[in-house]
């Protein structure tokens, strides 16, 4: 997927005079693209649009201006996106409970190990990778980050947009086990990702 570049961001003053409809089009989209995976977690496909949307809420927030300083946080974002052949996303641990907060993620560990969680695709398991540095091996966060390589094969990207076959989201972790299929409008959605 093509990075982000300077060009790409408005500046905060043009921002905001778009912004009300620009945030009402990038929700419509996350809506299409996120899978809830049982009671506690969701996983939202990013896309170039959702990471720019990332971008300039951040350039908003942090009042960023000068070219180097957006920059900069172009190229955390940049990161986040998928390269050829990989979808990327988000996965939230969703625990409204702040006492329930630290013991929900410590049943957790061990999640991001490259096991525990998957896209069963064309017949097969594609295990998630998660980014590194997210965590440590006594902690994980609420908020990963995770790509999941499916390769460059058509005959997955058809799968993937409108095979028969359902296209599933799993979790099974000693401390979490779940399952969802995903929509044909989010399948259609992220099929695109894979050539974009």
């Amino acid at each position: 997927m093509k990075k982000l570049a300077l060009s790409d961001v408005k500046n905060l003053h043009e921002y905001e005079l778009i912004r009300d409809a620009w945030r009402k089009d990038v929700i419509a989209v996350k809506a299409r693209r996120r899978v809830l995976l049982g009671d506690m977690m969701s996983l939202l496909f990013e896309s170039r649009l959702t990471i720019l949307n990332q971008v300039q809420e951040m350039c908003r927030i942090e009042r960023l201006a000068k070219p180097e300083a957006v920059q900069r946080e172009i190229d955390v974002y940049n990161e986040l996106l998928p390269d050829a052949g990989e979808l990327s996303a988000t996965l939230l641990v969703e625990i409204t409970e702040e006492a329930r907060v630290k013991p929900e993620l410590d049943r957790l560990i061990g999640l991001s190990s490259g096991r525990h969680l998957w896209l069963e695709l064309n017949g097969r398991k594609v295990f998630a990778r998660f980014l590194e540095g997210q965590g440590r091996e006594d902690r994980i966060a609420a908020v990963q980050y995770l790509r999941f390589p499916i390769g460059m094969d058509p005959r997955d990207r058809d799968a993937l947009s409108a095979g028969p076959a359902p296209v599933m989201l799993h979790v099974d972790h000693p401390g979490y086990r779940a399952s969802s299929a995903l929509s044909h409008e989010t399948r259609d959605e992220i099929a695109r990702d894979l050539v974009d």
